[in-house]
């Protein structure tokens, strides 16, 4: 090592300091500097003079000094240096009020306020450091370490502590009685212990490995003990992937029993890992999940397994209601996407389940679940391109139903549906837009879906037709008393459109807007009437009719003349007038052709002006048709934002799309279906970022009687109060001849209130207002069945149907959380009650440490589950 040492300005030299300055001139003569190089991270701390030493590349094969004095020793072979030390070496960075360096051993002592920063930018403090002349071995006395790491804008600081300490290779740290955690100490009271640490006889830091080991260790909260591991050992705060054991995990329930989650991660390489998760559970047995992903250069991909062979199936309902009847059960799912190139890409969202209830009875997540409520897998295959003005999309489905009330003949295999939108611009000397469309679905399904209208009530399923014992039908195949939700066989449907607008805007600032497209469709059908009911689909639709084509061409116009005014105090007020006029003819084949892809229609302010309302391809809307309305909109100058929209539509001319029956009534009861249509509105106010409020209405045309109200409000008391709050509302009317006989109301209200920065409280509740109608029923319904046994069981008021509480702690090193959870279930088949499940989650997180968390049933279970009463 060469020793190449300054001091600084102002200083005074010592005994032998006269041939000291001469070696260090020589020193720095003969230094080999290798160009300016950025200042590394862990020298951000250095002195001005230093930094710039660093950059210039001294300090890479020799010792660099700087204090306010220097001496050599030369009968003893020494150098020391006091004041306001520095010494940089391979990017360690030694600082202290006295360091001496003794040549005859080779050892360096630091003394006083020492400090000392290795190249990951690793900070270790202590009373006194003996270490080798490179730094990297030693003891450290009274040793403090922190380490700061940031990861994804996340920032981890972890320390270590030790009354004494060994450092090894420059690699491995060895902490005597030594103390890790990576909570911040206490500003006002530092020697208070942290929220949690570990303590352990020795913790070894292996730094070239990446791993932390703890020997005869105790974890503590708040200073007191209360777990003990003879030995463990943990990834450092700078790794990302390692080999080992994650968190386990605990759960509960009456047919799983008490079981235990013990995750083990294989990092087999960079770009791809297997995790391995046994769950022992005391009533089932093993359930062995595993889980491959792959990182490739387009894109990344997984594969999940899952599978049992249960101890004991009678913990499960027979089939249809469940899967006791199965003793070995397993899932197998897989997703993916790649990057063709940057327009193009592909992937898939597969799964196989053995039965509907698997993943449910044993708490597996899958990608493949929709929504938390409808209980619908759906895989799917894709491939997706966008350009500037383009979409392309092809993709098939299979859709799996997890409902006790799904019957699998009934749900349709996709292969495939593809949509294709571009636009350009219009042609001279028209001008504007043209756009192109393009629907290809291609679908087939086993047995055919009948619903009953008016619905029967499902509180006594004797009084609902069923098919082989369960699955819902009709008790008479005719329109007006059966809804046909989807037709067994197969089925193809190619559309495509073009269509072409331009905006005029005249000296007055009205907006003219004329429009015009053609559109066809063929339809490729092969009914199936063989098997199950299928024969009575004849009774809806020709079997015969194995083509059929259907054209709409349409010509119209949209006007618009937004009327601004200022006040006085700033703000901008906009009245805008709108009407739109719709030339086509009548559409034809209503009810003899499949609705697959526009059964859902809800009249409101979203839609009114679409040229055509149907949610999909299937219908197409026709005559001549009329939407007017007005908007008025204000902005302040203080933020104060207010709109509001009235409109109506009536047909002039021709069919009226919405009123024929199709096969599911796709139009009646929607507002629509009369010449002239309900009223819709919407009024949105914000008048600050506080507070947000929204409604939408649906009027009657004749009496006005609200048919639809929906209302939202939000409202944030910050600064004042940490608390949040939202209200949400929803008022429909009975649609009898969609199957809704009664009218549908709910209330959901939800809020966050953080009682410290550190705590927070949240909590939601959900009403069925309108259950009271369905308590009725099923009390006349069981009194028309038995008078005798007949009970009414009155549903307690303002009771909610669904409930979710939650309490939180979080902040630097730890997170915990506590979660209840009420919720509804389907109507159970032989009670008739909407039962319910209860749910406890608890969450641990200790950072860098790992995660644990318990997830237990309360109460019964639930028979829509598939799981047997206990």
């Amino acid at each position: 090592m060469i020793l190449q040492g300054q001091p600084r300005l102002g200083s005074r030299q010592g005994a032998g300091m006269g041939r000291m300055k001469t070696i260090a001139r020589l020193a720095i003569a003969t230094a080999l500097l290798s160009g300016v190089v950025p200042l590394p991270a862990q020298a951000q701390t250095l002195s001005e003079s230093m930094a710039a030493r660093v950059r210039a590349g001294e300090g890479k094969d020799r010792l660099l000094v700087e204090a306010r004095e220097i001496v050599y020793d030369q009968d003893r072979n020494r150098v020391s240096a006091a004041g306001e030390v520095e010494l940089y070496y391979q990017g360690r960075t030694l600082q202290a009020d006295r360091v001496t360096y003794d040549r005859n051993t080779g050892r360096v002592f630091a003394e006083g306020n020492a400090r000392m920063t290795d190249a990951s930018g690793a900070v270790v403090t202590g009373e006194r450091f003996e270490l080798t002349e490179d730094f990297k071995n030693g003891f450290i006395d009274s040793l403090r370490v922190e380490q700061t790491v940031v990861d994804r804008g996340r920032t981890t600081r972890t320390r270590f502590a030790a009354p004494r300490a060994e450092r090894i290779g420059g690699d491995q740290t060895v902490f005597e009685r030594g103390t890790y955690t990576a909570c911040e100490p206490c500003k006002e009271n530092p020697a208070r212990p942290p929220l949690w640490q570990v303590k352990a006889a020795r913790i070894i830091h292996n730094e070239s490995e990446k791993t932390i080991y703890y020997e005869n260790a105790t974890l503590e909260f708040a200073g007191v003990p209360i777990a003990y591991v003879p030995y463990f050992w943990s990834p450092d705060p700078t790794v990302k992937r390692k080999t080992g054991f994650l968190a386990p995990h605990y759960i509960y329930s009456s047919s799983l029993g008490t079981g235990v989650s013990v995750p083990f991660f294989w990092n087999l390489a960079p770009n791809y890992d297997l995790t391995f998760q046994p769950t022992f559970l005391s009533r089932q047995g093993v359930l062995g999940q595993v889980e491959w992903r792959h990182r490739l250069l387009t894109g990344s991909y997984n594969i999940r397994a899952a599978g049992i062979f249960q101890r004991d199936p009678d913990a499960f309902l027979l089939s249809p209601k469940g899967a006791g009847d199965r003793d070995h059960r397993g899932s197998l799912e897989s997703t993916g996407l790649f990057h063709i190139n940057e327009r193009w890409r592909w992937g898939w969202d597969v799964a196989l389940l053995s039965d509907k209830w698997f993943l449910q009875n044993y708490r597996i997540k899958s990608e493949s679940l929709s929504t938390l409520y409808l209980k619908e897998s759906i895989s799917t295959v894709f491939l997706q391109g966008q350009g500037n003005r383009s979409w392309f999309d092809l993709r098939g489905y299979y859709f799996q139903g997890l409902s006790s009330y799904d019957w699998q003949k009934q749900q349709p295999v996709v292969h495939p549906v593809w949509d294709y939108e571009k636009r350009i611009d219009g042609p001279r000397p028209l001008g504007g837009e043209v756009a192109f469309e393009a629907n290809l679905t291609s679908l087939s399904r086993d047995a055919a879906h009948f619903q009953q209208i008016p619905f029967p009530n499902l509180g006594l399923f004797s009084a609902v037709p069923n098919y082989n014992g369960f699955y819902e039908t009709c008790s008479v195949f005719q329109r007006g008393q059966c809804l046909v939700r989807g037709l067994s066989g197969t089925f193809t449907r190619l559309s495509a459109q073009a269509s072409w607008r331009r905006n005029y805007i005249d000296d007055l600032g009205q907006k003219w807007t004329p429009f015009a497209y053609v559109r066809a469709d063929g339809f490729w059908n092969q009914p199936s009437t063989a098997g199950y009911q299928n024969a009575q689909i004849a009774n809806f639709v020709s079997p015969d009719d194995r083509f059929i084509g259907r054209a709409m061409p349409a010509i119209g116009l949209e006007y618009r003349f937004p009327l601004v005014a200022g006040d006085s105090r700033g703000g901008s007020h906009v009245i805008e007038p709108i009407a739109q006029l719709i030339a086509r003819p009548n559409e034809s084949h209503i009810g003899r052709l499949p609705n697959e892809d526009a059964q859902s229609l809800v009249f409101d302010d979203t839609n009114i002006f679409d040229w055509d309302k149907f949610s999909g391809y299937d219908r197409a809307e026709g005559g001549v048709r009329t939407n007017y309305g007005a908007q008025y909109s204000f902005v302040g100058a203080n933020g104060f934002y207010a709109n509001v929209l009235a409109g109506q539509s009536v047909q002039l001319a021709g069919r009226n799309a919405f009123r024929p029956d199709d096969l599911v009534n796709t139009g009646r009861d929607s507002g629509l279906e009369s010449r002239v249509s309900d009223i819709v509105t919407r009024a949105v106010v914000k008048p600050n970022q506080n507070l947000f409020l929204s409604a939408r209405t649906r009027f009657d045309e004749e009496d006005f009687k609200v048919k639809r109200f929906e209302a939202q409000a939000s409202l944030s008391f910050n600064p004042v109060l940490p608390l949040t709050t939202s209200v949400t509302y929803a008022n429909y009317a009975a649609q009898p001849e969609l199957g809704y006989n009664h009218r549908r109301e709910g209330l959901l209200t939800s809020a966050n209130y953080n009682l410290t920065p550190r705590w927070s409280v949240s909590g939601s509740l959900l009403f069925d207002l309108d259950r009271y109608l369905t308590y009725r029923d099923q009390y006349v319904q069981a009194f028309l069945y038995d008078p005798k046994t007949a009970i009414y069981r009155r549903p307690e008021e303002w009771s909610p149907i669904a409930t979710t509480f939650g309490l939180q702690y979080a902040d630097e090193c730890t997170t915990f959380a506590i979660t209840y959870a009420m919720g509804p279930r389907e109507v159970a088949i032989n009670t008739g009650e909407k039962e319910r499940t209860q749910t406890l989650l608890l969450r641990l997180e200790l950072r860098t440490l790992g995660e644990v968390s318990v997830n237990q049933n309360l109460g019964q279970a639930s028979t829509q589950d598939g799981v047997a009463s206990q």
